[in-house]
């Protein structure tokens, strides 16, 4: 599975985004090119989760007002800035679905149930979307959540820990053990036609 370009840095984009950090940390009117630079990406992984545009705008701009308000307690951790986004919009999406758990979805594109397939060593075929999906979607919380960041968001593993505040290999070992029981639902699904 490749990873997207636009979710990875450099050591040098990543130096120079700690400077607009410092800076924003002094002055507030100094957080706009990191509200810029990651509005989208946090919009659109709230709006994924979700079917509602205009509460998926609310959260979003809830969780920039969160980290604009919060900047100071920003520690570097050899990740981008948006993990520390990501992990405030994964639990400002968290709080809302204990709330509303009728605003939960789960989008993914052919590519996304693809990838997964091939990770467990399935081959897709089409008449099996719907079942991945209904497999995917039956699926508790915490273990969409690592599904959604690793193969419809295509995080690295480091990433994935920052959002979800676990070690790195304890995603790893999450994400496989997932796996494997979509691996099993999988095949009993098919072979029992649902």
């Amino acid at each position: 599975m490749e990873f997207s370009p636009r979710y990875h840095h450099t050591s040098e984009m990543l130096l120079n985004e700690q400077q607009i950090i410092e800076a924003a940390k002094q002055n507030p009117e100094n957080f706009g090119p990191l509200y810029d630079k990651y509005y989208k990406q946090i919009f659109g992984y709230v709006y994924q989760r979700m079917d509602c545009k205009d509460t998926a705008f609310d959260l979003t701009s809830q969780v920039f007002l969160k980290a604009l308000t919060n900047i100071e307690k920003y520690e570097y951790k050899g990740v981008p800035f948006a993990s520390w986004l990501y992990r405030i919009a994964h639990s400002e999406v968290m709080q809302l679905f204990r709330t509303k758990k009728n605003l939960r979805t789960v989008n993914a594109d052919i590519g996304d149930l693809k990838n997964i397939c091939e990770e467990v060593e399935e081959e897709y075929l089409e008449q099996y979307q719907k079942i991945l999906m209904t497999v995917i979607k039956d699926l508790p919380e915490d273990d969409l959540q690592l599904i959604e960041l690793r193969f419809f968001e295509k995080r690295a593993f480091k990433e994935i820990a920052e959002i979800l505040n676990i070690t790195e290999t304890n995603a790893k070992v999450k994400l496989y053990r997932i796996l494997d029981r979509v691996k099993k639902t999988l095949t009993k699904k098919q072979n029992y036609g649902n």
